[in-house]
């Protein structure tokens, strides 16, 4: 790591849209950390991608892993630049391989247990909440520090008030939890202002990842760009909520 390199750190990124993002932000010359819950996938992760990587051992459900994230950054880096809140889970049942039309009827309001909506908010909210709070101190280090929150179309309020053809997707689960993971940007967003630290959400599109039992139309390149995007853009303004490329997406 050179001393002017930007450092990033992408949780969940051992597979699908976060290995992508730290392959991407790699390629661009970033020191990144390679976050993962397991550790030995966190290491054959790393070893598969060119560049400055790291893997680091990461829980976001569990503070001491999150505490030992934090030290370990600190210990070897000092700071942060960049900070990626990409993990995420769509269930809580390990039924990872159903298929998208059963889990879209079971998931509905009316039959999800609340265990495991808890379960999602977990990973999904609360973790995202105690990360960006327990990486603060590093990234008030960095002159441009950057936060993306990896969401999704499925969490827009405003798109699922209207009718479309995939509005029954919409859950207390993964839906909501998106919806409040918007929220949670938009907050870090007016506190962070005034110290110049950027808080954005991007949305991945429908991406073809464990997530979504591979049923997703997009590749993970094509999920990962965005976030990319916005972590290395010097102009991209805070408390934004876009896909594609640059294209805002509603609330």
């Amino acid at each position: 790591m050179t001393s002017n390199s930007r450092i990033a750190f992408v949780t969940g990124a051992n597979q699908g849209i976060g290995l992508q993002i730290a392959t991407d932000l790699a390629a661009s010359g970033l020191t990144v950390l390679l976050a993962s819950r397991n550790p030995e996938r966190g290491q054959t992760a790393a070893q598969g991608i060119s560049g400055d990587v790291h893997p680091i051992q990461l829980d976001v459900t569990d503070k001491t892993s999150i505490d030992a994230a934090v030290a370990q950054v600190e210990q070897q880096f000092g700071r942060l630049d960049i900070l990626i809140n990409n993990a995420a889970i769509s269930r809580a049942n390990g039924q990872e391989s159903e298929t998208m039309e059963h889990y879209i009827q079971r998931s509905r309001a009316s039959l999800i247990p609340v265990d495991e909506v808890r379960t999602i908010w977990e990973t999904n909210v609360f973790g995202v909440l105690e990360v960006t709070q327990a990486f603060l101190p590093l990234l008030r280090k960095s002159k441009a520090a950057r936060i993306v929150n990896v969401s999704s179309g499925l969490g827009s309020l405003t798109i699922n008030s209207t009718p479309h053809p995939y509005r029954a997707t919409f859950n207390p689960g993964y839906g909501a939890s998106k919806t409040a993971l918007n929220a949670i940007t938009v907050a870090f967003a007016i506190d962070l202002e005034a110290a110049g630290i950027r808080v954005n959400a991007v949305t991945p599109g429908f991406t073809s990842t464990a997530l979504n039992n591979y049923e997703g139309t997009e590749t993970v390149q094509q999920g990962a760009a965005e976030a990319v995007r916005v972590a290395l853009s010097s102009e991209h303004p805070t408390g934004t909520f876009t896909g594609s490329v640059n294209e805002p997406c509603p609330w």
